[in-house]
């Protein structure tokens, strides 16, 4: 039986030409008048899925398995 894509995760994680997965920060939609400009700028732009959860990202979102 074929899988079903997961939707919501597909929708936040990107493939690079590379085949790395990457994801976005979490932490850095509101709230922000009280973290700091450093803290801010280390959210910002994307970062890598962990080694750990990439097994369940690619069971979830088969077509980034190849």
């Amino acid at each position: 039986m074929k899988l079903k894509t997961h939707k919501g995760l597909a929708k936040r994680i990107k493939k690079t030409k590379a085949g790395k997965i990457k994801r976005r920060s979490a932490n850095i939609s509101h709230l922000l008048s009280k973290k700091s400009k450093s803290r801010k700028r280390s959210h910002a732009g994307l970062k890598d899925v962990s080694k750990s959860d990439k097994k369940q990202v690619k069971k979830l979102v088969p077509y980034l398995r190849s």
